[in-house]
C-alpha cells in the first residue's frame, strides 16, 4: 500500500521499514509456575519454551521469526514437530479484539489485535479482525519454514510497526483448536493446573518472572502500535500548515503581503 507523500517521501514504507526484536526468558514453560505438561504422549518443556520473537518486512509484509528451546515430534506430524501452538496476535492501530482466542487471555490496556496467526506442526491460519461484529475473515495461509529450533512464519499482514501478543501452548489433535485445555484432574494425557479456569499456554512473551497474565488473564503487549490514519492526517496537517507558512513569507519578502 503506498502511503501520502511529504516532500517526495511514502510516509507508509518509512515506518513498515522497522523492525523488532526481543528475548524471552529460558525454562519457563510452566504457566504460572505450577504447571505439569502430559506425559502420554511425553511433551518436551524446551520445544514450547519461547526464547525470541521477531518481525520485520519481507517484500512489503510481515514476517516473524519464533526461536524454541528445542524441538520434538511426540504426534509423529510430517512436519516435523508437534509440542506446540505459537500464537500472535497483531495490534495494527485504535481497535480491535481484546480476546485472544480460545486462549482464556485478553489484553491488557487499551486496544486490542487486528490480525491473528495459528501456527502448529499441523497448519498455520491467519485471520482479521472485524470490528462490526461479524466473524473474521480469513486470509491467505501464512507460509512456515522450520529452521532448526526456529519457526519462520511469512504472513499476508502488511507491513508496519506493530504491537504483539505471543504465546505457546500445547497441541493436541483431539480438539478442534489444537488446543490442549488446562485441567486441574491429574493424568497422564493432561495439561495439569492448580486452579479452574487457568490460561491454557504455558508460555507467553514477557519479561523474566513475570506470572502476573497467569494471575489477571490480561497479557501486555510486546513491541509498539502506531494508528497510521491518525499518524498520517496529523503528518498532512503539519505539513498544510508549514506550505501556508512558507506561502506567506514569500509573499511578505516580494512585498506583495502587507
Amino acid at each position: 500500500m503506498r502511503g501520502p507523500i511529504l516532500g517526495g517521501v511514502s510516509v507508509l514504507p518509512l515506518l513498515a521499514a522497522a523492525a523488532f526484536a526481543l528475548a524471552d526468558p529460558a525454562g519457563d514453560a510452566h504457566g504460572d509456575g505450577s504447571y505439569v505438561l502430559p506425559k502420554h504422549p511425553a511433551v518436551n518443556a524446551d520445544a514450547l519454551d519461547l526464547r525470541e520473537f521477531r518481525a520485520q518486512d519481507a517484500g512489503g509484509r510481515m514476517r516473524f521469526t519464533v526461536g524454541f528451546g528445542a524441538v520434538s515430534n511426540p504426534w509423529n506430524l510430517s512436519s516435523g514437530y508437534s509440542d506446540g501452538v505459537t500464537d500472535i496476535f497483531v495490534k495494527t492501530g485504535l481497535g480491535g479484539s481484546n480476546d485472544l482466542t480460545g486462549l482464556n487471555l485478553r489484553t491488557a490496556g487499551a486496544g486490542g489485535w487486528e490480525y491473528h496467526l495459528r501456527v502448529s506442526g499441523a497448519g498455520a491460519q491467519l485471520e482479521q479482525f472485524v470490528e462490526n461484529g461479524t466473524a473474521p475473515a480469513a486470509l491467505p495461509t501464512p507460509q512456515v519454514t522450520r529452521q532448526g529450533t526456529t519457526l519462520v512464519i511469512d504472513s499476508a499482514i502488511p507491513a508496519g510497526q506493530y504491537g504483539y501478543w505471543v504465546t505457546s501452548s500445547v497441541y493436541t489433535p483431539l480438539s478442534a483448536d489444537g488446543l490442549l485445555q488446562p485441567t486441574t484432574q491429574a493424568g497422564p494425557g493432561n495439561l495439569q493446573a492448580a486452579r479452574a479456569g487457568a490460561p491454557v499456554p504455558v508460555d507467553v512473551l514477557a519479561p523474566a518472572s513475570d506470572y502476573s497474565a497467569y494471575q489477571t488473564h490480561e497479557l501486555a503487549p510486546a513491541g509498539q502500535s502506531r494508528d497510521l490514519r491518525v499518524w498520517s492526517l496529523g503528518a498532512l496537517g503539519g505539513a498544510g500548515l508549514l506550505l501556508t507558512l512558507l506561502a506567506t513569507w514569500q509573499l511578505r519578502r516580494t512585498g506583495r503581503f502587507h
